[in-house]
């Protein structure tokens, strides 16, 4: 049985938990935080304020976006 490569933008995952030690979940509550933002104002917000690097913060707020209902 093959292992399933994961792919989108959970593929960054293991990289930021290592690089910013903090679970992902961590970084789910803070986007929630910012519901009724756009998508790119909480990837800024999360570089400015939380210094994640662009490929990561636009990795967990697509995730986090695509999860939420329609």
């Amino acid at each position: 049985m093959a292992d399933r490569k994961v792919k989108g933008p959970a593929s960054y995952f293991p990289s930021i938990e290592k690089t910013y030690g903090q679970p992902i979940a961590h970084w789910m509550d803070l986007i929630d935080s910012q519901s009724g933002r756009k998508h790119m104002e909480i990837v800024n917000w999360l570089k400015a304020e939380h210094g994640l690097g662009h490929g990561h913060a636009n990795a967990l707020v697509a995730h986090a976006l695509a999860q939420k209902p329609a």
